[in-house]
């Protein structure tokens, strides 16, 4: 590029910023010299690996495992819906075990979320406790993938002192929805070179001086390139603490500065480094990029709402003391609604539907459900999942004590796809206990687990699950490799399950008050 392309980078109101390339005859004996200075081998590397080597027999670097990867949740070894390339589900395959038309339905339901052809629409899943729900929800969002928006949530988050139930709900719906911002930026890239900071007399007078510009070099496969760049992309740089060697990106329009990483030609300076480091950028130094961004509607909301308050001494005291937070108004995010379809239209953006998750949605009361149906309506909407363990129950707020299936109002229920669970048989809790014993790291006899299972089987699988952790420090204690079939029997002795507990209470009620 020439001499007179240049970019301005501040706004209207100051002096414009250039980022200003410097003509190649300037450029020869700087990239040389650079390319002498980056081509030098580190120094006392091997010297540094032979000190390693000697000190190996008395110096011991242990690894500490972080605690997050220790904790094992619920559904952690739920891994997608482990179905085939046909549609069809394998029993076992994914962390899932059976419920094999439920797995196929929410296979379906996958595909129509994916081609966009599920929008607005809602799911339900209806089963006994302990029949996978959750579980199958959370396959879904695995096959989805990490780009589409997934939100977790209970019924029963809606009841709040501080917030409307309509404005958790709505929050909720916009953190679900997604939208896929297209931007072609203008961009400098590359390994820095140099960084020339050019200092000149202060304006203002005095002996100090003042930064006029800064001299930077970038160099890529294909060639190097030197930019003088105003002094407040310098204090950029400062604050990203780039140095020689490392690979950064200018914006030629904002001016903003990003490092990528450590240049891999350094790879080697050091025995134990904590850099990331990433190759040397390919193609020019100048180049245009397509830069992808995901948002929620929510974050968009967010980053538009602006702290409310009067102009008196005690409303501007609160607003420093607290954080600056407001509730969204329906105006605003009607605002937002209309520039995001825009953006739409003009082919700037691409909206993705995610998906809300509701549990437990029969603690939702008639208040709730009459306006999910009006916003499951709307253009901007996700896929809402619901999931229920409940019969026939009395729809909350009403105030004749209404009661229908799965506590849903039956307006509200006719426009759900309904996917059923069912119990799990013996087998089936054979293979989930063998999974959650060996995503747990507990070793168990096939005695123990053909027993465990029978407690599963009358009992509830919550219970037998519940039952391997006590089991297993039971084993510990008695110094056995593995879990036994005492030690199952120990622990029954020591927890009462649901059934039993309640059967307990009915032979005792006498004992108990009312």
């Amino acid at each position: 590029m020439s001499d007179s392309n240049t970019d301005t980078v501040m706004g209207d109101s100051n002096p414009p910023t250039k980022i200003t390339e410097i003509p190649t005859e300037v450029e020869t004996p700087a990239s040389t010299t650079t390319t002498a200075a980056a081509t030098t081998p580190p120094p006392q590397t091997s010297t540094t690996a032979t000190t390693t080597t000697e000190a190996a027999p008395t110096t011991r670097i242990e690894e500490i495992k972080s605690v997050k990867s220790q904790r094992v949740a619920t559904h952690s070894h739920i891994k997608g819906l482990g179905l085939q390339e046909n549609g069809t589900a394998s029993n076992i395959a994914d962390g899932l075990v059976g419920q094999c038309k439920a797995r196929e339905a929410a296979g379906i339901v996958t595909e129509l979320i994916k081609s966009k052809k599920m929008a607005g629409k809602a799911l339900l899943l209806a089963g006994p406790p302990g029949t996978g729900k959750t579980a199958l929800a959370l396959a879904i969002s695995q096959e989805l993938g990490t780009k589409v928006p997934f939100c977790p949530m209970v019924g029963s988050e809606v009841y709040s002192s501080e917030v409307k139930k309509t404005e958790i709900l709505m929050e909720n719906f916009r953190r679900s929805i997604g939208l896929r911002v297209k931007e072609i930026k203008e961009v400098y890239e590359g390994e820095v070179t140099e960084i020339t900071p050019e200092e000149t007399d202060n304006p203002l007078g005095g002996y100090g001086k003042t930064i006029a510009h800064v001299v930077i070099g970038l160099k890529t496969t294909k060639g190097t390139k030197q930019l003088k760049l105003d002094p407040t992309i310098y204090e950029s740089i400062q604050k990203e603490k780039i140095t020689v060697g490392d690979v950064i990106y200018i914006e030629a329009n904002s001016g903003s500065v990003k490092r990528v990483g450590r240049s891999d030609f350094y790879a080697t300076e050091h025995d134990l480094e904590a850099e990331e480091y990433v190759p040397l950028p390919k193609g020019e130094v100048f180049k245009k990029k397509d830069i992808i961004q995901d948002v929620t509607l929510h974050d968009l909301d967010l980053a538009n709402a602006k702290p409310q308050g009067g102009q008196d001494i005690m409303s501007m005291m609160g607003q420093m003391m607290k954080p600056k937070k407001t509730e969204i108004t329906e105006k605003l995010r009607l605002e937002i609604n209309k520039i995001v379809n825009r953006y739409i239209e003009q082919g700037v953006a691409e909206l993705v539907p995610g998906v809300l998750f509701i549990d437990e949605v029969h603690m939702l009361d008639i208040e709730c459900f009459s306006y999910l149906n009006r916003a499951l309506e709307s253009t901007l909407a996700p896929i809402v999942v619901f999931a229920t363990n409940r019969g026939n129950c009395v729809i909350k707020g009403t105030d004749n004590d209404i009661q229908s299936p799965h506590g849903i109002p039956v307006d509200l229920l006719d426009r759900l796809m309904i996917i059923r669970t069912l119990p799990y048989n013996y087998n089936e809790i054979v293979q989930i206990l063998t999974i959650r014993a060996s995503i747990e790291n507990h070793k168990i006899d096939d005695e123990a687990l053909m027993y465990l299972a029978e407690i599963g089987n009358t009992a509830s699988l919550r219970y037998a699950i519940q039952l391997l952790t006590p089991a297993s420090i039971l084993s510990k204690t008695y110094s056995r490799p593995s879990i036994t079939k005492e030690d199952i029997e120990e622990v029954t002795s020591l927890f009462n399950d649901a059934k039993t507990s309640a059967k307990l209470l009915e032979q005792n009620k006498s004992k108990y008050l009312y």
